[in-house]
């Protein structure tokens, strides 16, 4: 193997290949980058067996192809050599078959590298009939559920985002089991196959990393994983083995009381009364209406307590006191776009659900904290 290539355009395919390595892999070779040169172009792959990522870079930007080959290059060094290399054009060539050597005009690495005979045989395949969906559909799926995937690994499911495809629609929901969060995307066509997966919240938010340019994005499902094809990336995931918790049955179809408020207003008397509960675990903060005043308290017996009002409306006379993590309510709140936000309550143990006025398509829910 032996090229010469623009350094930046290197670069680029590098930085998102990466993503797949585990720094904690016990595999040495799957801490190793694939770099395969053919006629065609350089192919670059990466992966920790769970999350694949392959990038193409077309032999028209490669400045000059000498000789095609295959070597595996030790990631922990390659991504930082490539980015402080001195000069814009970068020269790789391979000697004596499990060396590599890239150079520029005034600066050289000689690497040990990889068999390439141990590397393993990975699998991309692609399906006849993808989902085609639009890059910032899925960045903005993802940013308005991913906060709400569990951290704990004693419920593995619940780490990831569940997606379901029914039709000409996409439903992904994200819970902890305190704070769900729901989208809905609607397709431009039908699909006959209904689908039930999950996919890691850790690798969805790699895959968030890379899509950077809004264009089309080809999703093709299987049992056991799912590829998105975005531009010259692969980007491989395995999925979570089980049957996601039904959550439809969690969010109430009638309410008591709907409070209508603006967001920003909500957003920031909440931010207020957290300030005196951001050294306790579950950041309490209560909220009761009166007529059409809201008040949001909180109180630390060690620090004081602090007392916020702002106005609404609500379609009830009937008056509420509830209490919940504001942590939980701002992280929700974040992801709505339009200023008018409405509140729909039961009682002070029912789920706090919050919907924007004019996207139906987002919906999140919070759990009540009971402080008796």
């Amino acid at each position: 193997m032996k090229f010469k290539i623009d350094k930046n355009i290197l670069l680029e395919s590098l930085v998102n290949v990466v993503k797949a390595i585990n720094p904690r892999n016990i595999i040495p070779i799957l801490n190793g980058i694939k770099f395969e040169l053919t006629e065609e172009g350089l192919y670059l792959t990466a992966s920790d067996s769970d999350l694949t990522i392959k990038s193409y870079i077309s032999s028209k930007d490669i400045i000059n192809i000498e000789e095609t080959g295959t070597i595996i290059i030790q990631s922990k060094y390659i991504l930082d050599i490539v980015r402080k290399m001195p000069s814009s054009e970068i020269n790789i060539e391979v000697i004596d078959g499990l060396k590599i050597r890239i150079y520029t005009d005034s600066s050289q690495y000689n690497l040990n590298c990889l068999n390439t005979e141990d590397y393993p045989q990975i699998n991309l395949e692609e399906t006849n009939n993808p989902i085609i969906i639009k890059s910032d559909i899925i960045k903005n799926m993802v940013r308005q559920t991913i906060f709400a995937v569990s951290l704990q690994e004693s419920r593995p499911l619940l780490t990831g985002i569940n997606m379901k495809v029914n039709k000409d629609e996409i439903e992904v929901v994200a819970t902890d089991s305190y704070r769900l969060a729901k989208k809905t995307i609607k397709l431009e066509q039908e699909y006959d196959e209904d689908i039930n997966i999950v996919i890691p919240g850790k690798n969805i938010n790699e895959l968030d990393k890379i899509l950077t340019e809004n264009e089309d994005v080809e999703i093709h499902i299987f049992s056991n994983k799912i590829l998105f094809k975005y531009r010259n990336i692969l980007f491989q995931s395995s999925l979570l083995n089980g049957t996601y918790p039904n959550t439809s049955n969690l969010i109430p179809n009638d309410f008591d009381i709907i409070i209508n408020t603006n967001l920003n207003e909500f957003y920031s008397s909440i931010d207020r009364a957290a300030l005196l509960t951001q050294s306790k675990d579950k950041n309490i903060v209560r909220m009761e209406t009166n007529d059409n005043d809201l008040n949001i308290s909180s109180y630390a017996s060690e620090i004081g307590k602090v007392e916020d009002r702002i106005t609404i409306t609500k379609n009830s006379e009937k008056n509420i006191a509830i209490s919940f993590s504001s942590k939980y309510m701002m992280d929700a709140l974040k992801t709505f776009e339009e200023e008018e936000l409405l509140i729909l309550l039961n009682n002070d143990s029912s789920p706090i659900i919050l919907k924007s006025i004019k996207d139906e398509s987002l919906i999140q829910l919070i759990l009540p904290i009971k402080t008796y």
